[in-house]
């Protein structure tokens, strides 16, 4: 059986909160893997967040706790 996720050229997004256009990596390193705050995969069909948006929505959360 073959791993649908290997070989898969980085994909280009843009940000589900700001339109910022950034890549993502499914298939090897991504930068998502360097962040210390992570996210469930969106489940509603939105996609991911650029690093910027991440990392503010991960000091919102910090602040919450």
């Amino acid at each position: 059986m073959t791993n649908r996720l290997e070989n898969q050229p980085p994909r280009r997004l843009a940000c589900e909160a700001c339109g910022t256009e950034f890549g993502c990596n499914l298939s090897g390193p991504c930068w998502c893997n360097d962040e210390a705050f992570r996210m469930p995969l969106p489940v509603d069909g939105s996609d991911c967040l650029c690093p910027d948006c991440l990392r503010k929505l991960a000091k919102q959360h910090a602040g919450a706790a």
